[in-house]
């Protein structure tokens, strides 16, 4: 099979697959190149010589362990505003809809994007951290919306595949977020104006953001489950690219009333019920599997070196600002073009179990290396050089850093994203993921936040954590975790219950064949169409 070809759970037309369920998901991850853009720029910005000067960020300036928590502050406030971010997302897009919410949150990134800009020496700090917090609050919200949009969206076969533009986006605006201070720092000399460029360059992608969201259209399912069917249908007519009267589309409609029945009858409608649905032990797993896997994904160390790059290429043996903010660029570059590989082929093909399992050993191996180069060569604390070059043994050390790259990018970098897009039923679904949002902003606060103390105190011992918790990760994905690749939304509540979990996915998909090929010969046996079933079932069905 081709790298694009799908796995379909069932006959799908071609027209599914049409430019508008691409165009939207794309527009949508404009909300992940901020995000992906903040996580990337901020660590360089910190290091930049033109923002320590102004701010006297140097530890002949402020004492270590203050210089540290200032840092550490600057950093985390923005994750921890992304962490109310996520729940109140879950406010404004039960009554707004995922469209009107997602355009109000945006407003406010841009708010506190626009306060980071008026901060200087004589207004000291103030100014940036209060921006961040706003900027965090505008991005947890986003993180929560765009993922679950794209997936009510989505053909089951390339859902994978869209959500994953989500973590293209991510990777994008990284990349732009690694290399621009790098670019600064070569070709501008030291000023305000300098460091002032990448906190406003956060504004493009939010004001891209804010023009796209005004074509997107308002989730079908979303419209659904408040009553609003004839424009429900009308939005779903118009992402698939096909007649309300399609076999296709009859069949989508139809799974889409009956999880809504089914969830109107054991869960309830209205704000507050699906909180009493966590009363449910089936649920309440589903939601503890949805944090877990943004505990294990920040514990394999990413955010550490995406916030704080220069402390982490510093251990190694790196030094000097433009050698960092190189290395630094190249492990931006890494990034993306493993995401591509990901997003194209591994999500839908290789699967999201797989991704997982092997991604986690993979890095594991790679950290447990560059641990012990550092603890035996005392790299980062001594001089390992005269010539100002890295000795052969370094050099290994960025190899596998790259390589550990290469194998956490494709895995854990934006698979638990999609599966916690996909993994709860139509009522659950924007808890679950404000839930699953909050968890990973939560432990990207930890991370954020403690790094340079842990760097401080642990040296080489802090890839020795990472790479032990990403060995834990792998009997927590084949124990717990199911396949989802190619189940309908509609039937996870199935998926989730099946056992043994990794057997899960196989039996799914033989049942869904199995219903398909019954349906499709009842309705040969009694003369009809297969159309005219559907739509004479569905008349039965209201």
């Amino acid at each position: 099979m081709g790298i694009l070809a799908f796995v379909e759970d069932r006959p799908t037309p071609k027209e599914v697959y049409n430019w508008r369920v691409y165009t939207a998901a794309a527009v949508a991850s404009w909300a992940s190149c901020m995000i992906g853009y903040d996580s990337a720029f901020i660590g360089t910005t910190l290091a930049l010589p033109s923002f320590v000067d102004e701010f006297r960020l140097r530890p002949d300036q402020m004492p270590p362990a203050k210089l540290a928590t200032t840092k550490a502050n600057i950093v985390s406030v923005y994750q921890a505003g992304a962490f109310f971010g996520s729940f109140g997302a879950y406010v404004s897009s039960y009554y707004w809809g995922r469209k009107r919410s997602l355009i109000v949150w945006i407003l406010l990134f841009i708010v506190g994007a626009g306060m980071m800009l008026g901060a200087n020496r004589e207004r000291g700090l103030g100014l940036i951290i209060g921006g961040r917090v706003l900027a965090g609050l505008g991005v947890g919200a986003a993180s929560n919306m765009v993922p679950i949009y794209i997936s009510e969206m989505s053909p089951p076969a390339v859902r994978g595949r869209l959500v994953g533009i989500y973590e293209m986006g991510w990777q994008i605006g990284g990349l732009v977020g690694f290399w621009i201070n790098y670019g600064l720092q070569e070709t501008m000399a030291p000023s305000h104006s300098q460091w002032l460029i990448p906190f406003a360059v956060q504004l493009i992608p939010a004001g891209c953001l804010l023009i796209g969201a005004f074509w997107l259209k308002e989730s079908p399912r979303w419209l659904f489950t408040k009553g609003r069917r004839d424009e429900a249908v009308r939005n779903l007519c118009w992402i698939r690219n096909l007649p309300a009267d399609n076999l296709y589309m009859v069949e989508e409609i139809a799974a889409i009333d009956a999880q809504i029945e089914h969830d109107r009858i054991h869960i309830g409608p209205g704000f507050w019920r699906p909180f009493a649905a966590l009363k449910d032990k089936k649920v309440q797993w589903r939601f503890f599997l949805g944090g877990m896997l943004f505990l294990w994904q920040n514990g394999s160390g990413i955010n550490a070196i995406n916030y704080y790059s220069p402390t982490v290429f510093k251990s190694i043996g790196i030094t000097g600002a433009s050698t960092g903010f190189l290395t630094t660029g190249i492990f931006g570059v890494v990034k993306t073009v493993v995401t591509f590989f990901w997003l194209l082929w591994l999500i839908d093909r290789l699967g999201r179990r797989n991704l997982l399992m092997i991604g986690a050993a993979g890095g594991s191996v790679c950290m447990w290396i560059i641990g012990a180069y550092i603890k035996l060569s005392g790299a980062g604390k001594t001089t390992i050089s005269t010539n100002g070059k890295l000795p052969p043994g370094g050099i290994a050390a960025i190899f596998f850093f790259y390589l550990w790259t290469a194998f956490y990018t494709p895995s854990w970098n934006g698979t638990p994203w999609v599966i916690n897009s996909e993994m709860f039923s139509q009522h659950t679904r924007s808890l679950g993921q404000a839930s699953a949002a909050a968890n990973n902003w939560f432990w990207n606060f930890i991370i954020s936040r403690f790094t340079p103390q842990m760097f401080n105190t642990m040296g080489y011992g802090v890839y020795f954590f990472f790479a032990s918790l990403m060995i834990l990760s792998i009997p927590f994905v084949y124990f717990l975790i199911p396949e989802t690749k190619s189940i309908p939304l509609e039937h996870m509540d199935e998926l989730f219950s099946l056992k043994p979990v990794h057997k899960a996915h196989g039996v799914m998909m033989q049942k869904l064949f199995e219903r398909e090929e019954e349906f499709r010969h009842d309705a040969e046996g009694a003369g009809l169409t297969v159309e005219k079933t559907k739509q004479a079932e569905r008349v039965e069905s209201v």
